[in-house]
């Protein structure tokens, strides 16, 4: 099973999303979007770029 994107309006009245993993823990959330399409693009670069992502460390 995979994780879940929720989807909503902040109080500001910017788009925002969580990532939930199946636990239902919240594991990613989203910087604010202005709009509904620009939010839905922003869960599509998601799951387009990070089955692949690499872990890199940069600090203590």
């Amino acid at each position: 099973m995979a994780g879940t994107f929720e989807l909503w309006v902040d109080k500001g009245g910017d788009w925002r999303f969580n990532l939930k993993a199946t636990n239902g823990q919240v594991i990613a959330t989203s910087q604010g979007y202005a709009s509904k399409a620009s939010a839905l693009g922003g869960i599509e670069s998601v799951k387009n770029n990070a089955p692949g992502a690499e872990v890199v460390e940069i600090g203590k």
